[in-house]
């Protein structure tokens, strides 16, 4: 790697490294352009669209293309989503930096211009779950999963490559590896542990405030307890 853009951050180059060398990639709601151009300028072979729905980012974007000479690789396009691409036009999807329900609304209403993409990394920055779940239901194996801590944030980055969704699930646990992820759940990481930990305080907490409730919801309290014996289990 010869250069860094803006010195990218930790979790935008761990989300390049889960791009294969010669990507032809979009990049939706791209933030000043910042990662196409760092892949763009460390693989010669790379091409990338980045997507911005709003006019300030976008005209960012195009400046930060423009000053590193990458307008013929890197096309910036004004516009919603996936609706800023053409159908079958590229072969890997990067949506990285928003809330795990926003990049599913976002893969589901433009899914018909995915038929040619063969890897989605999305970064989702709360409710990983959602991805799971849209990737599990729409033919796409969750082969790897990263976690990361910068600037007291943890981060979850998700790798989907098209094929047999349930590879990577053990069926008797679903429910669990789509809340927790099946890959961060065997790593168990340093990172990992800690956000179970932190999860299963607020689950706990939250277990004692509805016992206390005038009408008890069974329902929730069930569920509650089924999530707390998974934290459980992925912190012991």
């Amino acid at each position: 790697m010869n250069m860094n853009v803006n010195q990218l951050s930790k979790r935008l180059t761990n989300v390049a490294l889960k791009l294969p060398r010669g990507a032809f990639f979009a990049d939706i709601g791209s933030d000043h352009a910042y990662l196409p151009c760092y892949v763009c300028l460390n693989d010669p072979s790379a091409k990338a669209i980045a997507g911005e729905v709003n006019h300030g980012p976008y005209k960012s974007a195009w400046k930060e293309v423009e000053n590193h000479d990458l307008e013929g690789r890197i096309d910036v396009r004004l516009g919603n989503g996936l609706h800023v691409l053409n159908n079958n036009e590229v072969r890997q999807v990067v949506i990285a930096g928003m809330g795990g329900p926003l990049i599913r609304d976002i893969l589901e209403s433009g899914k018909e211009k995915l038929s040619e993409t063969e890897r989605i990394i999305a970064q989702p920055n709360i409710d990983a779950r959602s991805v799971r779940q849209w990737f599990f239901r729409n033919g796409y194996d969750l082969v790897d999963e990263v976690i990361l801590e910068e600037n007291g944030h943890i981060y979850e980055i998700l790798v989907g490559d098209r094929g047999e969704p349930a590879a990577s699930y053990d069926s008797s646990q679903l429910e669990k590896q789509l809340w927790l992820g099946p890959h961060l759940l065997k790593k168990a990481e340093e990172v990992f542990l800690r956000k179970c930990k932190m999860e299963l305080e607020k689950k706990e907490y939250v277990l004692s405030q509805v016992k206390q409730a005038s009408v008890v919801n069974e329902e929730k309290i069930l569920q509650l307890q089924k999530e707390i014996s998974w934290l459980k289990e992925a912190t012991e």
